[in-house]
């Protein structure tokens, strides 16, 4: 966040409306970032004070890392997230960078983090979709490329979901070639590939 050490002013410090112990610090009339109380006092922060950006990420980094990470800790309690599901987090509680990347690093070494863990859990943990649908909902939940694609490549689409699919969909239709080549369309936008539908679809070389 803060590459360059440039002199900033403190504009305004305002306590947080969902935890009373903390509040915002803002810079040159932007939020920059969530401090405890007892660090603004014992630094004496105050509105009109000018500071370089570094030292407020050297305070938050030393009285924010541990409570950033309990914090982490909590929210993946309930299920297994992406770093970048758990960066996005941290950043909306106002951390900045370097307590994200300590937490992430710290979450890495505990072995609570794993985005290639994370791949294959969630491809075993869904049906009625095809690699590209995977894939694209795996980026949508932060997942690196690289695990994506580890978590792929050991991945082979299943027949009998592609089957599923194409039974549901063609449940009360006739089996005219239309309609089976709109089944083939409809499995292709579940993600499946072109010879996974049509061999779902029933549709030989000939239709």
């Amino acid at each position: 966040m803060c590459e360059v050490a440039t002199v900033a002013e403190i504009t305004s410090i305002e306590p947080q409306k969902k935890d009373k112990n903390r509040c915002s610090i803002y810079i040159d009339g932007r939020f920059y970032c969530g401090l405890t109380l007892q660090a603004a006092i014992k630094y004496r922060l105050k509105a009109g004070m000018h500071v370089e950006k570094p030292f407020l990420d050297e305070i938050q980094l030393e009285t924010d890392k541990n409570t950033a990470l309990d914090r982490a800790l909590t929210h993946i309690s309930a299920s297994m997230k992406t770093e970048r599901q758990i960066s996005d987090f941290l950043e909306k509680k106002g951390y900045t960078r370097p307590v994200c990347e300590y937490v992430l690093e710290r979450m890495r070494y505990y072995g609570f983090l794993d985005d290639y863990a994370y791949c294959k859990a969630y491809i075993n943990s869904v049906s009625g979709r095809g690699k590209r649908l995977i894939e694209a909902d795996l980026l949508k939940r932060g997942a690196s490329r690289t695990a994506i694609e580890r978590a792929l490549s050991e991945f082979e689409e299943s027949g009998e979901d592609a089957r599923a699919v194409a039974e549901k969909y063609l449940r009360g239709k006739e089996r005219t070639r239309e309609n089976l080549y709109k089944a083939v369309k409809y499995l292709m936008s579940r993600g499946f590939s072109y010879d996974t539908a049509r061999s779902a679809a029933d549709i030989s070389e000939d239709d």
